[in-house]
């Protein structure tokens, strides 16, 4: 199984960025697929999930409005839109898979992808 998170890069605040999250090697209509981030010392946090069965999304109250998740299954990829980017934004963005539901428990998701590198400058 892989996830492949691309897309990240230098941006300055008001820009937009969208992020893809590419899955091979698994049933991708079986999984929910959620985005992560982490900002240099501190906690990794879930920002956005899709669900497997009706398309459930959820998203962290500090990014409703800016963020937005959607799939495509035709591609097994995931994007994330990001409109418009704040320096509190910088982070490393990850994303990964659990079986069917979105959740708040990390431990569900169990395949992860590498990691892509969103830096906003003010």
């Amino acid at each position: 199984v892989q996830l492949q998170a691309s897309g990240g890069g230098l941006v300055q605040a008001g820009g937009s960025l969208r992020l893809s999250c590419a899955a091979s090697g698994l049933t991708f209509e079986n999984y929910a697929i959620g985005w992560f981030r982490q900002a240099p010392g501190k906690e990794r946090e879930e920002i956005a999930c899709i669900s497997k069965t009706d398309g459930t999304l959820y998203y962290l109250d500090s990014v409703k409005g800016r963020f937005t998740i959607t799939k495509d299954a035709a591609k097994s990829t995931v994007y994330l839109q990001i409109n418009p980017l704040a320096p509190e934004d910088t982070a490393l963005y990850y994303c990964a898979s659990a079986p069917f539901f979105c959740t708040a428990q990390l431990g569900a998701f169990r395949f992860w992808g590498q990691g892509t590198e969103v830096t906003v400058s003010s």
